[in-house]
């Protein structure tokens, strides 16, 4: 099973697929809306802590992230980073595998466009999972994540969770 994050400081993604007889499966999404006002350490221990209850619930065999993509907003980009931290060590400290993916690899592997939109993103997830809704664009990219994942690995070879 694949674990997918698409995070972020304000709203994280989360995405679970599982492959069985060679396609895959969905098996969860959702998106964790972190406080507004909430200082940054509070915000990164939630997302912490919300990613460690995944990966204790759902027991993923890899953990798939969404790579930072680059902006002309340094302070964005650092507090991404942070989010995204919080996510790996969690990750880490599971023992998880853990492989990243630019976001325009992850649009490219399941939208055939490295610059697909959002609205393209959410439709080719419904579709390859066959599945009516999406938690939201956030959870959407986050299964995209694990669908990319799931793809690359066969493409190089990797065993596939």
């Amino acid at each position: 099973m694949v674990l997918g994050v698409d995070p972020g400081s304000s709203i994280t993604g989360f995405g679970l697929v599982e492959q069985h007889a060679g396609r895959l499966d969905y098996c969860h999404d959702e998106q964790l809306k972190l406080p507004a006002k909430a200082e940054m350490g509070k915000k990164l221990a939630l997302l912490y802590d919300r990613t460690a209850e995944l990966l204790d619930k759902f027991k993923p065999d890899i953990l798939a992230v969404e790579g930072i993509f680059y902006g002309s907003n340094v302070k964005s980009m650092l507090v991404l980073g942070q989010a995204r931290g919080a996510v790996i060590v969690a990750a880490a400290r599971y023992g998880l595998d853990i492989q990243e993916y630019p976001p325009a690899t992850v649009k490219q592997t399941v939208a055939g466009y490295g610059k697909a939109t959002k609205d393209q993103i959410q439709h080719m997830v419904k579709l390859l999972l066959n599945i009516k809704k999406v938690s939201g664009e956030h959870a959407a990219d986050a299964l995209a994540v694990a669908i990319c994942h799931h793809h690359q690995s066969r493409l190089r070879g990797w065993p596939t969770a």
